[in-house]
């Protein structure tokens, strides 16, 4: 009884957190409130101009930024939303914790240890010049195909698994020298992580993953304090492949409807550039390396 308890009292405190943080992020210029002489003691907006800002009084904001969410309606969300800017990702993460904390779904303690289907697979390993991947929301690797698994070959040196990008990003010196724009996946991994606790608060994985990186990372410990949220959708990764070089790689990100959770990565090149003649250079060393080219289905048991 004691663990539910206390997930619910954590999801509480994330709601908390994570609404004085859009708050302290605010100023009443960039709210649209106009400001009068003497010094702000308060970062960011206060608790009564969000309340204004959102149509609903002044006692209920408090109540809500407590953490106390239950019967919060989607007008107040709305209201919410609109008050303190929420983005995309903002706006799906808040009502995640509201209906987790606001009791509108069951705490359940889960232990998500997902697979990769067979038919989906069979999808990977079809893509001979795509490297492609299937992720989770705590962002193991659950699924390659061969050039996927050639361009993350630097994440299969360690032998912890499952194979991990939040790990590898924030717990392997390697990390830094793989991405050109380690700050940015560094941001990235903590920010969905945050979000992933947000849809699964009882996943006691993705608690372990977080409490070990938070123990051993001071990077990964900033980041997870700001409670900065955002969707995987689409962009542009830069790696130093140790075997290829460099690869300005574009990737697309789509959720695999059948299977919750589960995120298919593909990644290409821009056509005549020295990328893609990297790409084609990689799919060559995979090739050669075959035997050792396993799906990370297989390695994870």
């Amino acid at each position: 009884m004691g663990e539910p308890k206390k997930v619910a009292a954590d999801v509480r405190q994330q709601l908390r957190e994570f609404l004085a943080t859009r708050r302290a992020r605010l100023t009443p210029e960039q709210a649209g409130l106009p400001v009068f002489g003497g010094n702000r003691r308060v970062k960011g907006l206060r608790r009564g101009e969000v309340a204004t800002l959102a149509g609903i009084s002044v006692e209920y904001y408090i109540r809500l930024e407590r953490g106390e969410a239950h019967g919060v309606s989607e007008s107040v969300l709305d209201g919410i939303n609109h008050a303190l800017q929420l983005n995309e990702a903002e706006r799906a993460h808040l009502l995640d914790l509201v209906r987790a904390s606001g009791g509108t779904r069951p705490l359940k303690l889960v232990t998500a240890r997902q697979s990769l289907r067979p038919p989906i697979q069979r999808i990977l390993d079809s893509m001979t010049t795509t490297p492609a991947v299937v992720y989770s929301g705590r962002l193991d690797v659950i699924g390659t195909n061969a050039l996927g698994r050639a361009l993350y070959a630097p994440m299969y040196d360690d032998p912890v698994r499952p194979v991990n990008t939040a790990r590898f990003a924030f717990l392997n010196p390697a990390a830094r020298t793989f991405w050109h724009d380690w700050d940015k996946i560094a941001n990235d991994s903590a920010n969905l992580l945050r979000a992933e606790a947000g849809r699964n608060p009882c996943d006691s994985d993705l608690t372990a993953l977080v409490g070990e990186l938070s123990t051993r990372s001071e990077d990964f410990r900033i980041r997870w304090a700001r409670h900065d949220v955002r969707l995987h959708t689409t962009g542009v990764k830069r790696v130093h492949h140790p075997v290829v070089g460099d690869l300005e790689l574009p990737y697309e990100a789509t959720p695999l409807a059948a299977d919750p959770g589960q995120t298919l990565l593909m990644y290409t090149a821009e056509p005549g550039t020295p990328s893609e003649d990297a790409l084609h250079l990689l799919a060559s060393w995979a090739a050669s390396e075959a035997p050792t080219n396993r799906s990370a289905k297989s390695e994870r048991g």
